[in-house]
């Protein structure tokens, strides 16, 4: 990771406060050098201990800007991934009109770490986990790491493909795995002015993309990303 210093937000650095908080904040002031300029997830990613959802073995390279195995051949996404795709995310219509993210519904809880940082920017987070053990994972995670000022949090044991129809409709959407296209379900459970940003396979078969998706009264209007890397996502449950 760079060393480069920028000046962070007084709130930001606020956010701080563990025995990591001096690793943590050269995380979040190499974000902002990279360009990640909202204030709320700045201090939502300064608030959270990524060195908390990882193995101890792993604490040191915590904060570095790099994906990190979790078990089960899945991975913790790398903070500017996350911090872009948060941005992406409060750019949407309901988001702006709220000032919050609303109701998030996030396919793929992983480790939790995501989640808890949503929570930091929603009132209400529904992540649905199709692992058992990473499922159990988070649970235990989030209820160890909790964050002042989080919003509520609905961890799902289930094919995140068909989404949460229960808890729909959500204003904004997030996956922390690639699909060639976008599912249907996903849609279906987006409310108007609502917006989902989710890897998928690059048009041209190379890589894969963030794709942000807005729900109009309309239909459905999308925008292509920058290129990221996340696992596959897969059905059914295991």
């Amino acid at each position: 990771m760079s060393p480069t210093i920028v000046d962070v937000p007084a709130s930001v650095r606020d956010a701080l406060g563990d025995d990591k908080a001096a690793m943590r904040l050269r995380m979040v002031r190499w974000l902002c050098a990279q360009g990640v300029r909202d204030e709320r997830v700045l201090r939502a990613l300064a608030a959270v201990p990524r060195h908390r959802f990882v193995n101890s073995a792993l604490w040191d390279q915590a904060y570095e800007d790099t994906s990190l195995p979790i078990g089960y051949g899945q991975t913790i996404s790398k903070p500017s991934v996350v911090a872009r795709m948060l941005e992406w995310l409060l750019l949407g219509r309901n988001a702006q009109t709220l000032g919050h993210l609303g109701r998030v519904l996030e396919i793929g809880s992983g480790c939790g770490y995501q989640t808890r940082v949503l929570s930091l920017l929603a009132p209400m987070v529904v992540s649905a986990e199709r692992l058992q053990p990473l499922h159990h994972l988070a649970v235990e995670h989030l209820r160890r790491w909790r964050v002042p000022g989080a919003g509520d949090c609905v961890l799902v044991f289930q094919d995140g493909s068909a989404g949460v129809a229960p808890h729909a409709p959500f204003d904004s959407i997030v996956a922390a795995a690639s699909a060639e296209c976008i599912p249907p379900a996903w849609l279906e459970q987006l409310r108007i002015g609502g917006r989902l940003v989710a890897p998928v396979q690059a048009p041209n078969g190379a890589g894969q993309v963030l794709l942000i998706v807005d729900r109009t009264p309309q239909g459905w209007q999308t925008l292509q990303g920058e290129g990221v890397q996340f696992v596959p996502l897969k059905s059914g449950t295991a």
